[in-house]
């Protein structure tokens, strides 16, 4: 045999044998992997707020682990168009772009933000809501349970490293 018949089928086996995902009109999530559909799977990323594009899993609707992907940047376009929009529709966590303004720095005390999702306001019920991952990187959680992203707290504006101060 040549070297082209050889390779011709092992390639046409790997693309049979690679991972699908896909929604259906319901929006559930369906994986196929080595002929196997599972039904209500969903995609978890292992490091979401540091290395968000290394180390996915797709799990199934009992949380074992169906599928890992060591980075989304070797995957096909399908697929990782396909991840990406599980790994959304799970994960919502704004970033903070901006502090307008505070009630009162004593909490409970209303935030007016600037987000990535546009304007509004969370109730900070106390400082401890307020998590450093690292130097610059910040989750704010509010009353409600939303968790709001700062990203890199030496970029904000003056304004609002001067509001965030007060509370760290």
């Amino acid at each position: 045999m040549s070297s082209t018949e050889t390779s011709t089928p092992t390639s046409t086996r790997l693309d049979l044998n690679a991972p699908k995902l896909w929604a259906d009109a319901f929006g559930v999530w369906h994986l196929s992997i080595e002929h196997e559909v599972h039904d209500h799977v969903t995609a978890v990323r292992a490091f979401p707020i540091m290395s968000p594009d290394e180390g996915v899993s797709i799990l199934s609707r009992e949380g074992k682990e169906l599928c890992w992907f060591d980075s989304l940047v070797g995957l096909s376009g399908e697929l990782k168009e396909a991840l990406t929009l599980c790994l959304q529709g799970r994960e919502f966590m704004p970033e903070i772009l901006k502090l307008d303004s505070v009630s009162g720095y004593v909490t409970p005390c209303h935030w007016r933000i600037q987000t990535t999702r546009g304007y509004t306001q969370l109730l900070l019920n106390g400082e401890e809501d307020i998590k450093r991952l690292n130097v610059n990187t910040l989750i704010v959680s509010d009353a409600y349970g939303v968790q709001f992203l700062i990203k890199n707290l030496s970029a904000m504006d003056r304004l609002s490293r001067k509001l965030l101060d007060r509370f760290l």
